[in-house]
């Protein structure tokens, strides 16, 4: 076995991109059994960030609300944290 400190950089981004596909993966599974288990009731809603630019939508007023609340946050710390970089 390889200690840590000696891996190359190729064996973090496969670690990386194979971290990111099991969230992917995850996210996807909890949205189906949230569907599957009440699909009259489920309200849903997701935020799409185009740099510092959220794009929100919702099944209902009351999550796309909720949705441009928090994509609205986000911005502002995008853009907080990009001011204080430069």
């Amino acid at each position: 076995m390889v200690p840590f400190y000696m891996r190359t950089p190729e064996d973090f981004l496969k670690l990386g991109v194979t971290i990111t596909f099991i969230g992917f993966i995850t996210v996807f599974l909890g949205v189906i059994f949230t569907i599957l288990q009440n699909p009259a009731g489920s309200q849903m809603g997701g935020i799409i960030l185009i740099g510092p630019i959220p794009i929100v939508f919702g099944s209902s007023p009351e999550i796309t609300t909720n949705m441009l609340w928090l994509g609205l946050i986000v911005a502002i710390l995008y853009l907080f944290l990009w001011k204080m970089k430069h």
